[in-house]
């Protein structure tokens, strides 16, 4: 247990059968990474049920949120994206809270989906998926426009073309990594730090006075970890909005 990377450590906590789709084998079974989604999900189902429950004229503090939280995605997509923006919100808004309340829930239960690579890359495959369908099918083969920048000299092109196809092929990648190593990051850090506290602690009084200083770091660590935990999702949401952004004015790329 004192060992940092315990905590990102898959268990399965309900056993099912696996079966076979398209010859590949597939286990069904729900493991701690699946219960945090399930947590996380229904938290965020229960939280507006709760909000929008018994709406006034003068809000109760869960209104307040719930409608903070659509008014700060709303215009954020309507910012970067324009008046189309309203088109993709609940596309924008779902990632948003889905991965914001996964963080929340590795801050305060026993597991963090986002810490699992296999996660946040599905995330950022769904996203880029999103962008591509919606590419093609306002721009057709127009879309290829996208790697292909105007007022670019033409002795220049060729390498401008390969850079950006490069770039758009690693969007994914890199939506992915940050989120993952983010949370990984400052969850590994936390878990060190109260491993010194424990460790101070036994060694009798000056232990317990030199575990003074590690334990306000941890208590630091997760104030930031928290803020930390709300940044990432509103980073992934404003990524998703800047790549929307580029296939619906393709015209003003």
């Amino acid at each position: 247990m004192a060992d940092p990377l315990h905590q990102f450590q898959i268990q399965k906590i309900v056993e099912l059968p696996t079966v076979e789709v398209a010859g590949i084998p597939i286990d069904l079974s729900i493991t701690n990474s699946v219960m945090a989604m399930i947590i996380g999900t229904g938290a965020v189902i229960l939280f507006f049920l709760f909000a929008t429950a018994r709406t006034a004229i003068i809000p109760g503090r869960m209104q307040v949120m719930a409608e903070g939280l659509f008014g700060l995605i709303d215009d954020l997509a309507e910012s970067i994206i324009g008046d189309e923006g309203r088109h993709f919100f609940p596309f924008i808004f779902t990632l948003f809270l889905f991965i914001l309340s996964l963080n929340l829930v590795g801050m305060t239960t026993y597991f963090t989906a986002t810490s699992q690579l296999a996660v946040t890359a599905a995330l950022a495959v769904l996203t880029i998926g999103a962008v591509i369908v919606v590419g093609f099918a306002r721009n057709g083969l127009g879309f290829f426009k996208l790697f292909v920048p105007s007022g670019v000299p033409w002795w220049i092109l060729p390498l401008i073309v390969v850079i950006e196809i490069v770039s758009f092929l690693m969007r994914p990648i890199t939506l992915s990594l940050r989120l993952f190593g983010n949370m990984v990051g400052g969850h590994i850090v936390m878990k060190v730090f109260a491993g010194f506290v424990v460790a101070l602690a036994g060694l009798g009084i000056g232990g317990v006075v030199g575990a003074v200083l590690p334990l306000l770091s941890v208590v630091a660590l997760t104030a930031l970890e928290f803020l930390v935990a709300y940044l990432q999702a509103f980073v992934f949401a404003v990524l998703t909005c800047v790549y929307l952004n580029d296939v619906v004015n393709l015209g003003h790329h």
